[in-house]
C-alpha cells in the first residue's frame, strides 16, 4: 500500500516538475535542474500529498507544494555535494551535478531550484486564498533557511571545521534543522492547505525526521555505495560524530525504532486513515538507500 502510494506520488510530482521546466528556456541550466530532480524516492512530496489527502485537499492543489519541497530538497543536495561542502562524486546513483557539469553550473542549479520552490508554492493554482499561499511560503522559508535546514548545515560545518566532536544533544538539535525541518514542513503542508491544526502531524514529523537521519547514519556504516547511491563510510573516515558513533549501532537502531513508534502514535487522531503515513514511518527504518 505505502510503496504504491509513494511511487504514484513521485510520478505525479515528477510529471508536474517536468511540465513546469518545459516552460523554461532550453538551456544547459534547465537540463541540469531536471537532472538534479531525477532519481529520488520523493518522500517529502509524498508526505505533502498524503497529509493533504487526510484533510480532503484536492490533489490538483497539493501537487504544487509537493513539487516545491522536492525542488528545494534537490537544491540542498546539489549544494551539499559541492567541494566546499561534502565534496561528493555520486548522488542517487549518478554523478553529482558539479561532476557532470561544473561547480558554477551546480551553484546556479541550486539557486534555480530553491527559487523554483517558492515560485511553485506561491502560484495561484496551489490555493485560491493568497493568505494560505503566503503562510505556506513563510513557513517554508523558515524550514529551509537559517532557522532550519541551512542552520543545521552551518552547525555541522562549524563543528567539523573546529575539529570538535558534538554531543548527542547537539547532534539531535543540528539534525532537527538539517534533515527534520523540511520533513516537518512536508508533513504539515496538507493541514496548512486545509486550514487545520498541525499539532499531530508536527509530532509525527519530528519523530520521522530524526529517525530518518539516524538511519542515514546506520547506512553510512552498514550500506554499500552501489545500493545507497552515494559514498559510504565518509563520516567515520573523518572522525565525525554521528548517532552511531555516539550510541553504537544497535542502540542507534533501537532509538530509530522508538522514534518511529512515537511518530505512529502521534497519528492517533486520524485513526485508520493514517495507515499509509504509519507505513511511511516504518519504511524510513527499513530502507537500504
Amino acid at each position: 500500500m505505502f510503496e504504491t502510494a509513494l511511487k504514484q506520488a513521485a510520478a505525479r510530482v515528477s510529471a508536474h516538475l517536468e511540465t513546469v521546466l518545459a516552460g523554461h528556456r532550453a538551456l544547459p541550466l534547465t537540463q541540469a535542474m531536471g537532472y538534479a530532480l531525477a532519481g529520488g524516492k520523493g518522500l517529502r512530496g509524498f508526505l505533502v500529498l498524503e497529509s493533504a489527502r487526510l484533510h480532503g485537499v484536492d490533489p490538483a492543489h497539493a501537487v504544487w507544494p509537493a513539487a516545491a519541497i522536492e525542488a528545494i530538497h534537490a537544491y540542498s543536495l546539489v549544494h551539499d555535494d559541492l567541494p566546499a561542502m561534502d565534496d561528493d562524486d555520486m548522488r542517487r546513483g549518478q554523478p553529482t551535478v558539479h561532476r557532470k557539469w561544473d561547480e558554477a553550473t551546480a551553484i546556479l542549479v541550486g539557486d534555480g531550484l530553491l527559487t523554483l520552490g517558492f515560485e511553485l508554492v506561491t502560484d495561484p493554482a496551489c490555493h485560491p486564498d493568497g493568505a494560505v499561499r503566503a503562510g505556506l511560503a513563510h513557513t517554508l522559508a523558515r524550514a529551509a533557511g537559517a532557522r532550519g535546514m541551512v542552520l543545521g548545515q552551518a552547525l555541522d560545518i562549524a563543528a567539523e571545521s573546529a575539529g570538535r566532536v558534538l554531543t548527542l544533544a547537539e547532534i539531535t538539535d543540528l539534525q532537527a534543522g538539517k534533515t527534520g525541518a523540511l520533513i516537518g514542513w512536508s508533513a504539515e503542508a496538507g493541514a496548512r492547505l486545509a486550514g487545520a491544526d498541525t499539532a499531530a502531524l508536527a509530532a509525527y514529523a519530528a519523530g520521522l525526521g530524526l529517525a530518518f537521519q539516524i538511519w542515514d547514519d546506520v547506512l553510512d556504516v552498514e550500506g554499500d555505495a552501489a545500493t545507497v547511491g552515494k559514498a559510504v563510510g565518509k563520516d567515520a573516515g573523518r572522525g565525525k560524530a554521528t548517532f552511531v558513533s555516539l550510541l553504537g549501532l544497535d542502540a542507534a537502531k533501537s532509538r530509530a525504532r522508538n522514534l518511529v513508534d512515537g511518530a505512529c502514535d502521534a497519528l492517533a487522531p486520524y485513526g485508520a486513515e493514517a495507515a499509509t503515513l504509519k507505513q511511511a514511518a516504518r519504511f524510513v527504518i527499513s530502507r537500504r538507500n
